[in-house]
């Protein structure tokens, strides 16, 4: 395996994941999919954002006028679907961790999509980093520090690239300016799928009382 790239404390795999393995992972996500459909989020302040999103995993992020937080059922009212084994796959070899992470959030980016710079803090242990797996259409990403007034710096993700967000940069502010529409031919329609992996809330020994 390739030695990541550093960027501002980010931990960078370019091109990690094949072609034929970027199909087979479109092919497990269409599954989760299904049983839990995209749906189009809100900001606490009533604001629609701009990606579709779902999760899979024993818990899902969501984000509506009651706030952002982790729920274990997608709006539905139905679980999430497991994460797909190859995705924890990806997981595990990157971080080098045996906790599999609690979430995988699938964001898809249709053209004009984008993300507001923002942290990754609705965890409860900031300890487990965040791994971010890129599909479909190219994207400007944005890197800033761990607090918004921290200069920041861009750069293309292309489909197959994977992004660790763990240690100083586990808190950095960070977003998605814009796609390079149907830069990309792994979705027919074009567009982009994010996967971010997420450790939610440290395991807990039960009580011995």
């Amino acid at each position: 395996m390739a030695a990541p790239i550093e960027i501002r404390g980010f931990r960078y795999w370019p091109g990690h994941i094949d072609a034929t393995a970027q199909s087979a992972l479109v092919a497990d996500l269409r599954a989760v999919v299904a049983k839990a459909p995209l749906y189009s989020p809100v900001t606490p302040g009533g604001r629609p954002m701009s990606v579709r999103m779902t999760s899979a995993g024993r818990l899902g992020w969501v984000t509506d006028q009651r706030g952002y937080r982790y729920e274990p059922h997608h709006p539905t009212g139905q679980p999430w679907p497991p994460i797909p084994p190859v995705i924890l796959s990806i997981w595990h070899n990157l971080t080098g961790l045996s906790r599999a992470p609690d979430c995988c959030l699938i964001n898809f980016y249709d053209e004009g999509a984008k993300m507001g710079l923002h942290q990754d803090k609705d965890e409860g242990d900031f300890s487990f980093p965040v791994l971010s797996i890129s599909l479909g259409d190219e994207a400007l990403f944005r890197l800033g520090g761990p607090d918004r007034k921290d200069p920041t710096e861009s750069i293309w993700l292309k489909s197959g690239d994977v992004m660790l967000m763990g240690g100083a940069a586990r808190l950095a502010w960070h977003g998605i300016d814009r796609l390079r529409f149907r830069s990309s031919r792994l979705l027919p329609g074009g567009g982009r799928i994010n996967l971010t992996l997420r450790v939610v809330a440290p395991v807990t020994s039960p009580s011995s009382s």
